[in-house]
């Protein structure tokens, strides 16, 4: 998600218990302090708008409301109630909203929970609601074609997110039984759905009109960028790679600094999941890019890694002990959380070692 605001003057943490922290940050002295705790009923996380710095959005976590809350007035107001336009089931509710860059479209997953969930939802503030069932395969709402999609794919979803352009949902699988391979793209104003049948693997972002991600093939940075309209048509952002004797590491990218050429540079966050875990055990290393902070060059022009930190983190206690990452929309920070070798003490359980967040600025 995107998780900074528009200035880089504000970002918000998640906290353990299911609320978030929003903290003002000082770009130039690069120093944070607590600016609010908002008790906003909102399921998972939230994200800032990418044009308006006070504005950021989320959805209510009993009933799928599109929400925006105003960090400047604490005022908060109602985008949109998905069950006015869909029929759904009692205990189906709003996951994962995510906004376009001019702050007009919104999408979220519907359904009970994550990998359970059956519809992709899209609000349009000129043109009202339409969705996309992943479970039958129908498309419909208040504009743009209605019918069924013409490939076979069924199946429940893990996650969903916007393109900054509004016009592309990348869809995940989730668990369970379903008909087809690998991760979709839905092209919003039409019935098209475009499947990803080759180097389908690991984590992906997408931009305005592409999607970068791990491509699983020889190297775990044999990264992909690919249009969102014809997927097979991958081409390689690094090259020069050599084959990998294992895929010694995983990643996590960032792109909320894209602009609408998709030209920007990739943020990502590198993790090997084998680290020793004990405190200040040196981290696994044998090669470049491992348990990194990077940035990579998409517009085509050359195939350079900016290496710019270290996370420093076992990934090794708990989903957000691998370094998950988040790139500032101006490209100027990235924050992350990490473990820190284990050197920030104990959970209050005792039963883990705490994570924290950090930010790196990227020069």
């Amino acid at each position: 998600q995107n998780s900074w605001n528009k200035t880089s003057t504000m970002f918000y943490v998640d906290t353990a218990g299911g609320s978030f922290v929003l903290y003002d940050f000082d770009p130039a002295a690069m120093k944070a302090h607590v600016a609010a705790a908002p008790e906003l009923p909102w399921n998972g996380e939230p994200q800032f708008s990418y044009s308006q710095a006070n504005i950021l959005y989320g959805v209510a976590r009993r009933e799928p409301v599109f929400e925006q809350y105003d960090v400047a007035k604490g005022k908060v107001s109602e985008v949109n109630d998905a069950s006015k336009c869909v029929k759904l089931q009692g205990s189906d509710t709003g996951h994962a909203l995510t906004v376009s860059a001019d702050d007009n479209r919104f999408a979220a997953t519907l359904g009970p929970q994550q990998d359970k969930n059956y519809l992709v939802y899209i609000y349009d503030r000129a043109q009202g609601c339409r969705w996309y069932n992943t479970q039958s395969g129908e498309i419909g709402g208040q504009w743009g074609p209605k019918g069924t999609i013409s490939v076979p794919d069924r199946f429940l979803m893990h996650n969903a997110r916007l393109a900054k352009s509004g016009k592309f949902v990348y869809i995940v699988r989730g668990g369970g039984p379903g008909i087809g391979k690998g991760w979709v793209v839905w092209e919003i104003d039409t019935l098209n759905i475009g499947v990803c049948d080759r180097g389908c693997m690991g984590h992906h972002v997408m931009g305005y009109s592409h999607i970068v991600g791990a491509s699983g093939m020889n190297h775990p940075l044999n990264v992909w960028s690919r249009p969102l309209t014809h997927l097979a048509d991958a081409t390689p952002i690094i090259s020069g790679l050599e084959p990998a004797k294992d895929f010694w590491f995983d990643s996590h990218y960032s792109w909320n600094n894209d602009d609408p050429s998709d030209s920007a540079p990739v943020c990502f966050s590198t993790y090997r999941p084998t680290n020793p875990d004990g405190p200040g055990k040196p981290l696994l290393v044998t090669g470049p890019w491992q348990n990194e902070i990077d940035c990579a060059e998409t517009d085509g022009k050359d195939s350079k890694i900016w290496r710019f930190a270290h996370t420093y983190s076992t990934a090794r206690n708990g989903f957000w002990s691998q370094p998950r990452g988040n790139v500032s929309q101006d490209g100027r920070f990235f924050m992350f959380t990490s473990d820190w070798q284990d050197q920030l003490g104990k959970m209050p359980n005792g039963d883990k070692y705490r994570v924290d967040v950090f930010v790196v600025e990227l020069k």
